[in-house]
């Protein structure tokens, strides 16, 4: 290698041959490293990539690849795209088998940003791709995406296809980074930071960039809504499973098949033998079923830039674009062409995963697009795009018959740009929800169970709505939380906190609700399996307990309502919760489970509580202190001097009262969410 590496540096120029050998020796190691459940460099070693940057060969192969960059000549001299592809091959097998060479790499801005010129040339781009991939994942600082040329006219020249493998480089650039656990992260220092850092963070000046490139964003919408190719042949889930033990890239599936392009195109110029052209080793090994894993592993990294993009600053201008171009009626023309079946913990596990991962192509499509979904509908007026125009007009005569005004945004929505057919995306979802079967529950892939019920629960979150609850309960969602809960022997608090926050959003001030959680919980036996669940972990169920408090004291001031009154003296949970001794347990459960999470009393929260509002105005720890003077006795000096009466002056202690027992909770409430 060092030789091969002199002779390099001697005689190196755009049309050099001799990086293919490098390519070739360095290749076989970064396969076994691959094959070999990626192992880290300390538990395999890799004794021709070692030597190969020991002598500075990382180096000389940037320095080869940035020579047309350096000349000054007005013609820049153009490198053989074979050459370039050999060059861009070792450095990634390098990264690969030695992450130091990718911190390296990644520490050069002036190399990463020429990075991203490579990948006009197709020939060169999924090299490339994966080049930049790798160092972007291990780059301290987020690469700002307006420092490359003319990135605009580069992601225009795109194709569909290397659009959606560019996507895959942009998750990293718009996300923002994960900053760990450790001390330097509190959440005071986040805030501090935050206080310091007020301008936008390179991740949402990325987003504001990715926004302004002409047609991005409709080019995303037709890549996510174009149609899967349907399944040829009866053993294509066994074709997905074989090929799946060692694929797991989407890039890799490019590779191979522009391999098997190149390879029938060289076949066919060369020899008009179709029996030649059948026997092809490659073509041979190449399943049809793997264009159909290919389009789902493009759309999963499609929907997750839209994700990103829509719980960003710019998320009203984000999805006002989604809704222009039909993101969601395209979604749901496609939803019936997802595989939507049964799934045991023994198929579709990825290479280099374990069992209790959901991170099978199909499942992480699944996921990201209910992901998706759930960020589209949360607290936005766009989420009855969900919906189709027939079951639009059944929330209208829901309202109608209830004698309540439809919702503004109800009114406002553009029937356009609902979704088509027999069912909205809304509808199709409840439909798989309560198709997936009881053992799934607990199941290594609890991930999507749970996300179902966070995408149905964002379409219910905001401005409580009477007539969207009905239209969920008319469909028999409230029946199907119950029997999860209480009836499916279900035991992960991931899924049994997303059905509590769910059932929370469902029954909220609903007498409706009520009534019909009292028919389906009618034994004793049910109602205390109920009880067991949510006592069991109120960090889970605690939405769900606010739900039944706040109806519950909406529902006492509506006495002259027959209905509330029958349903009040009927449902065993209203009557449980209207139980002062009751509403303590339930509060002593509570402050216990907070106890035991954050590992401090309450007593020295309530010690806390006392500082704050203590009645020493030089203390800095003390309400009283950044509260101007005249403020503080306004309501006892209007007492003394008869402007207002006993009644008022005790109501307001009441308030002062109920402020510190918010104080108190609140910040046990707080401390604890960051021990979570």
């Amino acid at each position: 290698i060092p030789t091969l590496l002199q002779k390099l540096y001697e005689s190196s120029h755009p049309n050099s041959d001799l990086s293919h050998v490098l390519s070739s020796q360095l290749s076989m190691e970064a396969m076994s490293f691959v094959t070999e459940d990626r192992k880290t460099a300390q538990e395999s070693t890799f004794p021709n990539t070692h030597t190969f940057d020991l002598f500075g060969g990382v180096d000389l192969l940037v320095e080869i690849l940035m020579r047309p960059t350096l000349t000054m000549q007005k013609k820049k001299p153009k490198m053989n795209d074979d050459l370039v592809k050999d060059c861009l091959s070792v450095l990634y097998n390098c990264c690969i088998c030695t992450e130091e060479v990718t911190k390296s790499l990644a520490g050069r801005d002036d190399f990463v940003l020429f990075l991203f010129t490579l990948m006009t040339n197709k020939k060169t781009f999924l090299q490339t791709a994966t080049l930049i991939e790798d160092i972007l994942g291990v780059k301290k600082e987020m690469i700002q995406l307006e420092g490359i040329p003319n990135l605009s006219g580069l992601v225009q020249s795109f194709d569909q296809q290397q659009l959606a493998n560019f996507c895959r480089i942009l998750s990293v650039t718009i996300s923002e980074p994960d900053v760990g656990n450790d001390d330097k992260h509190t959440l005071l220092a986040k805030n501090a930071q935050q206080k310091r850092n007020a301008s936008p963070s390179r991740a949402e000046v990325n987003q504001v960039t990715l926004l302004n490139i002409p047609g991005f964003i409709e080019r995303l919408c037709k890549l996510a809504t174009r149609k899967v190719s349907e399944a040829t042949g009866a053993n294509f889930l066994q074709e997905l499973e074989d090929w799946y033990t060692w694929l797991d890239n989407a890039l890799v599936l490019d590779a191979l098949m522009q391999m098997a392009t190149e390879e029938a195109e060289q076949s066919s110029t060369e020899s008009s033998d179709e029996s030649s052209l059948a026997t092809s080793p490659l073509r041979h090994r190449l399943p049809q079923s793997m264009k159909i894993v290919h389009e789902i592993m493009y759309k999963v990294e499609v929907l997750y830039v839209l994700c990103v993009l829509l719980m960003g600053r710019q998320r009203n201008q984000v999805h006002k674009m989604l809704a222009e171009f039909r993101l969601i009626p395209g979604l749901n023309n496609l939803f019936d062409k997802l595989i939507w079946r049964k799934y045991t913990a023994s198929n579709h596990v990825v290479h280099g995963q374990n069992e209790n991962c959901d991170c099978s192509p199909e499942i992480s499509f699944k996921i990201q697009f209910l992901r998706l979904l759930q960020s589209f509908s949360d607290h936005h007026e766009n989420k009855y795009l969900l919906l189709n125009s027939q079951e639009l007009n059944e929330l209208s005569a829901i309202s109608m018959k209830a004698n309540i005004p439809e919702v503004e945004a109800l009114v406002n929505t553009d029937r356009s740009l609902v979704c088509d057919g027999k069912k909205g995306l809304l509808t199709r979802i409840l439909t798989v929800m309560k198709r997936e079967p009881p053992d799934s529950l607990s199941s290594p892939f609890f991930k999507r169970i749970s996300q179902y019920a966070r995408a149905v629960e964002s379409f219910l979150r905001g401005a409580t709505s009477y007539a969207d609850q009905m239209f969920l309960l008319k469909r028999g969602l409230l029946e199907h939380i119950l029997f999860c809960i209480i009836d499916s022997g279900c035991t992960s608090r991931d899924v049994l906190q997303s059905y509590f926050d769910l059932l929370g959003e469902l029954m909220k001030f609903n007498i409706d609700a009520f009534k019909r959680f009292n028919k389906y919980v009618n034994t004793p036996e049910k109602f205390q399996t109920f009880l067991t669940q949510i006592n069991s972990s109120l960090v889970d169920s605690n939405m769900l307990v606010r739900c039944i408090v706040l109806s519950l004291d909406r529902f006492e001031s509506q006495t002259e309502d027959v209905k509330v009154v029958e349903v009040l003296s009927e449902c065993c949970l209203l009557s449980y919760m209207a139980r002062v001794e009751n509403r303590l347990i339930v509060i002593y459960k509570d402050s216990t489970c907070l106890e035991n999470s954050s590992c401090i009393p309450f007593s020295y929260w309530k010690e806390t509580v006392s500082v704050l509002l203590g009645p020493d105005r030089t203390s800095p720890c003390a309400i009283a202190s950044y509260i101007d003077e005249p403020f503080m006795d306004l309501d006892r000096d209007l007492l003394c001097r008869g402007l207002i009466d006993e009644k008022h002056f005790r109501l307001t202690c009441l308030w002062v009262y109920f402020i510190r027992w918010l104080l108190l909770i609140g910040a046990f409430w707080l401390y604890s969410a960051h021990f979570r």
